[in-house]
């Protein structure tokens, strides 16, 4: 899969990209926001790598320049009642924060979600302490919903995360 979003594209992964996934994720400042399972490592990154691509139908990708992947974007599909629904999350390398890569992103895959995939509603946590992907989500038309008071713990603490949803309409 690919989307071009202007000078970046949104595509599958490579097996090449684990270095880069593991550099820009394994930031702290970039990991402090992700769930713990995320990869960090090289060998992790690989790991993923290999999950994502054998997954049908294909729900993570990499966010890329032509010269690498500079970050990740995908959706967790859910099941039973809530199968019209899908979990959406995102990071991107420290380096590129700031540009509008994240919204133009998740805008595109939002759209790839609701055309490519016929689902009805996606939805994202984001941790208290980071405005800056509260900011992303409300520029892509993710209304905020509520708070989860203390439903996460992040490296030892235990913190608030705020759910963003959307709709198809």
């Amino acid at each position: 899969m690919r989307i071009d979003i202007g000078q970046r594209h949104i595509r599958s992964y490579r097996p090449a990209d684990a270095d880069a996934v593991a550099r820009y994720a394994g930031n702290p400042n970039v990991w402090r926001n992700l769930r713990d399972a995320h990869p960090y490592t090289v060998p992790a990154a690989t790991a993923w790598i290999r999950h994502s691509l054998r997954q049908r139908p294909e729900t993570n990708f990499a966010i890329a320049t032509d010269e690498e992947a500079i970050g990740g974007i995908g959706l967790g599909l859910q099941s039973d009642v809530h199968r019209d629904s899908a979990e959406i999350g995102y990071w991107l390398g420290e380096p590129y924060w700031g540009q509008g890569i994240a919204t133009t992103a998740l805008r595109a895959l939002t759209e790839y979600a609701f055309t490519e995939l016929d689902l009805n509603r996606l939805f994202a946590y984001v941790f208290e302490w980071n405005p800056a992907s509260a900011r992303v989500l409300e520029k892509a038309g993710y209304l905020c919903e509520g708070r989860l008071r203390k439903s996460a713990v992040k490296n030892g603490v235990t913190v608030d995360q705020l759910l963003y949803a959307i709709v198809r309409e």
